[in-house]
């Protein structure tokens, strides 16, 4: 029997692990700051500020500096909006005032922190004005006109604002330069034919200065007001500003650190960079997304469709500053009301993520560093030895020819067919890694890829027209342009040449955003406006060709300035393309580099992690993250990819890692193998064990996988996603759910034998052995003994699992158990989706089979709403129920007595069902 310690604290603080110390603690909860509308303040505001000044001014001796005019003391601090984010540039009262700002000086932040602005907007800041304003059949269409010029070069005097009320739980607003063209991401979106006609919103707009302002119906929570500061649109820097209902906003990635965001003064920028995974810096991918919680409960969401460099400044207003240095403002508001339909509504824009075959989703493991295809192979055989799941064998880069793209080391790699051919007898798969930047020193006529790439035109270019050249694993490189539709059948014919010779299953690709060893290029970068803009957003390196290409190239589409942050996007659906034609089946693809609608084509690894505990914590919020952007299909490298990991550390990071969505292991060269048959046996049978019970969850996972698919679910979900209304969830970043059933709370710290998680209201059960916990909405302290990774069955629910094997090909053929947990009203409900697992568009073409799952009245009911020749392959082979408050008499299958067990953890067995999946039944207990 469990035993379980109720706590009155909450969790650690985010990853607050001693070795590296700990991360920024999110805000609390708080009420809402008071807001100033249009030009006008608060009196509350404005007294409690300038009482605040005084007293500085008093206790610093003079540290404010020159008294400042009234207007700008009275703007509280909180509600102070950036007027010179520069970085590098110490600003002064001259270089603040020559903007037409307030300057005031604040007391210096503490290290790593940026703090109050010095320089900052006055109310009265001139911005646009809305001129005019007219219906049209999908909503409205304005003029806005700037009179005074701001301090930007090539000030654009009018946009035109584009207002589409969608539908009733999407609005669509877009701001562009209203007589020139401008660059817009090529992303295909939506296109509505009618207004919507019963929005849940209502939008009213300031007209001088322009301002929208955006509410929530049932509420009147104002979910936007960009009148907090000027709009600002030149043609290399645009900047709009607005309110926050709230303290609690997540999203905007790719960043390392919590889940929710901190709002103190944190500026997080978006512009792809090859860095292992840091707090502060700008990361692989760039997601311009938002969801914020709002009190009560609801949440709404906020995408901006922009592919430029860009950073969004958050401050404690609560308020956000969106900055981007091209292309237009094009923002889609989501209305929710929840947090789960925000997404939806997301990936309804966006596109839905694809279904990943089945074998995608069993345990991966690589290394860089096997040294050759018979180490590999020895790996792969030494698993099989122990018996330990392993779908996927991976290969680095070493598995090339001098580290060249499409290419085998002839000596090292010579059984590498070999090794593909014995995986595929085996029912495992076979997936290697490959790099956009395509080795250009090979003598001409030696190496094809680029020979013909050279020839075709496909290639990067300079400014001045040709390959721009940069520095990548094999030496001297060229980028591949995957804005242009013939690279695509060139990356086409390039994969077929390699897939006659070693027949891959899947592709990693790796250095996508594109990474370059050079700064910029072999030549640097030209000087001019796209490699120097007026305005560099915080990007790590300070400058924007710092290790990747430079801004100037020139792609088919565009130049790179405006497509850098859709470049592992581009490259990734080119390569979805070449694997379904290659294979006929799913494409399984992992991506580093990724951008809003990646989801359609491939998953996401979180980078080149470390094997610290500190990492293992942060995976949480990444892999949650991503949830957040319609990427479903993520983890993080298993047990660290830089440095050497621990036993204790691997056995953890492996439980957790087998409850990541994407499960692989992987590390680096010249470090000890960290593979489960590389540890002790206590260790190496912990993870197989932990293995097992991700093999038997897969009928489950798979499901979700479909649900997202279908319609935009998450899989790997924060708790607050379906504990709303429990402000106590919206922090926690140290546990997920799978689904809305099943709670993981693993150990992400040394040393412990327990391990403290937040338990929200209901009733839970032990997944191993389905006795209960009733929660109020409590954190617990449960035990955790090194080989124990604690999971929870939410009340309610059925899970369908089946029998483990070691690989996705045996589990599926296994029967199935049915886990069902019974709610406070002995109610359950759960759903199956069925199908070959690999082949393309089976739910479109109906080759699928669906079964629902319900319990009432003590009467469980298997019901076929879909069905197809698959489902036959499969039997109902256990049934066990959770929560059954007293012993039955007798158990009745489609009216006929059945053996049973009961426990007195109140769980009812029922064992050797053979009933197939593609027919109902019923089972009754008396």
């Amino acid at each position: 029997m469990k035993s379980y310690q109720k706590l009155t604290t909450t969790q650690p603080a985010a990853c607050q692990v001693e070795e590296e110390g700990a991360a920024p603690t999110p805000s609390g909860h708080g009420k809402l700051a008071p807001w100033w509308v249009g030009s006008g303040l608060l009196v509350a505001a404005v007294l409690l500020s300038a009482i605040t000044v005084w007293v500085l001014r008093q206790v610093s001796g003079g540290w404010l500096g020159p008294a400042a005019p009234p207007k700008c003391l009275l703007v509280p601090e909180s509600h102070r909006f950036d007027c010179y984010p520069e970085r590098r540039v110490v600003v002064t009262q001259e270089l603040c005032e020559s903007r037409g700002c307030c300057f005031i000086q604040s007391p210096p932040p503490a290290e790593g922190k940026q703090g109050v602005p010095w320089c900052f907007y006055p109310p009265d800041f001139p911005s646009y004005s809305l001129e005019s304003l007219n219906q049209t059949a999908l909503g409205m269409v304005g003029l806005l006109v700037r009179r005074e010029k701001a301090y930007y070069p090539r000030d654009i005097e009018k946009l035109r604002l584009d207002v589409e009320f969608e539908t009733d739980t999407r609005l669509h607003i877009k701001i562009t330069d209203a007589s020139n063209p401008r660059y817009e991401v090529p992303l295909d979106v939506p296109r509505v034919m009618k207004r919507a006609e019963n929005p849940i919103y209502s939008l009213n707009f300031s007209w001088n200065p322009f301002g929208v302002l955006l509410q929530r119906k049932a509420t009147g929570t104002v979910l936007l007001n960009t009148t907090v500061a000027p709009l600002i649109f030149a043609d290399q820097f645009l900047q709009i500003s607005t309110s926050l209902p709230s303290k609690f906003l997540y999203g905007l990635g790719e960043h390392r650190g919590s889940l929710l965001h901190s709002l103190d003064w944190n500026t997080l920028t978006l512009w792809a960079r090859d860095v292992s995974p840091t707090e502060s810096f700008n990361l692989y991918g760039a997601h311009p997304f938002y969801l914020l919680m709002e009190e009560g409960g609801n949440a709404h969401g906020v995408f901006l469709l922009n592919s430029n460099a860009m950073e969004v400044a958050l401050q404690p207003a609560p308020g956000l500053t969106w900055r981007t240095i091209g292309g237009v403002l094009d923002f889609y508001i989501f209305l929710g009301p929840d947090p789960s339909m925000v997404i939806q509504q997301y990936q309804q824009v966006i596109g839905f993520p694809a279904m990943p075959p089945l074998w995608a989703l069993g345990f991966h493991l690589c290394r860089w560093g096997y040294g050759s295809s018979n180490g590999t192979w020895q790996t792969v055989r030494a698993m099989r030895n122990y018996q330990i799941p392993q779908d996927g064998q991976w290969n680095d880069i070493d598995y090339m020819d001098g580290y060249r793209d499409f290419t085998l080391d002839s000596q090292k790699f010579a059984s590498l067919p070999s090794l593909v051919e014995d995986l595929h007898r085996h029912g495992q798969r076979y997936v290697m890694i490959l790099d956009p930047g395509i080795s250009s020193t090979s003598p001409h006529g030696s190496y094809w890829p680029f020979d013909e790439g050279l020839r075709r035109g496909l290639f990067l270019n300079t400014s001045q027209g040709q390959p721009l050249i940069g520095q990548v694993w094999p030496g001297f490189t060229a980028f591949a342009d995957f804005s242009n539709p013939d690279t695509h059948q060139w990356w086409l014919e390039n994969l077929q040449h390699f897939y006659a010779h070693v027949p891959f299953d899947g592709l990693w690709i790796d250095m996508n955003e594109p990474s370059n060893f050079m700064d910029g290029s072999e030549d640097g970068c030209p000087p001019g406006e796209l490699d120097s803009p007026p305005y560099t957003p915080a990007v790590l390196g300070d400058s924007l060709s710092a290790k990747t290409v430079c801004a100037s190239a020139k792609q088919k589409v565009s130049v790179h300035y405006n497509l850098h942050n859709l470049y592992g996007l581009m490259e990734a659906k080119a390569t979805a393309s070449a694997l379904i034609k290659i294979r006929g089946k799913r494409p399984f693809i992992i991506s580093r580099s990724t951008f809003p609608s990646q989801g359609r084509y491939s998953g996401h690894w979180l980078g080149d992690n470390r094997s610290h505990w500190k990492d293992m914590c942060y995976s949480i919020p990444g892999l949650l993250s991503f949830s957040l952007f319609g990427i479903p299909l993520v983890g993080a490298d298993i047990c660290g990819f830089s440095g050497s990991t621990s036993e204790e550390l691997c056995t953890r990071w492996m439980q957790l890692g087998a409850f990541y969505p994407f499960a692989r292991n992987h590390n680096t060269q010249n470090e000890k193998a960290q593979d489960p048959t590389a540890f002790s046996p206590a260790a190496r049978t912990a993870m197989k064990d932990v293995l097992l019970t991700r093999y038997s969850l897969l009928p489950f996972l798979y499901t979700l996988f479909h649900r997202a698919h279908l319609q935009g679910d998450t899989v790997a979900r924060p708790l607050f996603f379906e504990f709303p209304w429990d402000v106590a969830t919206w922090e926690l970043d140290r546990q997920f759910l799978w689904g809305r059933s099943l709670l993981v709370t693993p150990v992400l710290e040394p040393g412990v034998d327990s391990v403290t998680g937040y338990v929200p209201q209901g009733t839970w059960y032990d997944f191993y052995t389905g006795s209960s916990v009733n929660s109020s909405g409590e954190t617990l302290k449960m035990s955790a003994p090194l080989e124990h990774l604690n999971l929870h069955i939410r009340e309610g629910s059925i899970l369908p699992t089946q029998k483990p094997g070691t690989t996705t090909e045996v589990t599926r053929g296994n029967p199935l158990r049915l886990i069902v947990a019974l709610s406070s009203n002995a109610t359950a409900w759960g759903d199956l989706f069925w199908d070959d697992g690999e082949s393309l568009n089976t739910f479109e073409k109906g080759n699928y089979s669906y079964v629902v799952f319900n319990v009432t009245q003590n009467i469980f009911t298997s019901t076929v709403l879909h069905a197809s020749t698959e489902a036959t392959k499969v039997t109902i082979g256990t049934l066990s129920i959770f929560g059954v408050q007293k012993p039955p008499s007798k158990v009745l299958l489609n009216g006929q007595e059945k053996p049973f067990s009961y426990l007195d953890n109140q769980v009812l067995t029922v064992s050797d069902l053979g009933m197939s999946l593609s027919q109902g039944f019923s089972l009754q207990w008396l």
